[in-house]
């Protein structure tokens, strides 16, 4: 196997955290669905937690991709 093989299966190898980012994705918004439609009037504050939630499960996403990015074009 030549070097630039080993890089494309590395590189895919550091994308598999984005499974666990869809499926957390998935369960935050359910969550956040289902608790506005009990308690409506909670919206505001449960907004807040929703969007820090959203952004850190995205960040995951973003720093996994960056990882592979640099696997395969820098090293």
């Amino acid at each position: 196997m030549d070097l630039e093989s080993a890089k494309l299966i590395a590189g895919a190898l550091a994308l598999l955290p984005i499974i666990g980012v869809g499926i957390g994705l998935g369960m935050i918004f359910a969550s956040y669905n289902t608790a506005v439609g009990r308690n409506p009037s909670a919206q505001p504050i449960l907004e807040k937690k929703f969007f820090l939630t959203f952004a850190l499960t995205e960040a995951l996403a973003i720093f996994s991709l960056l990882i592979s990015l640099i696997i395969i074009f820098v090293l």
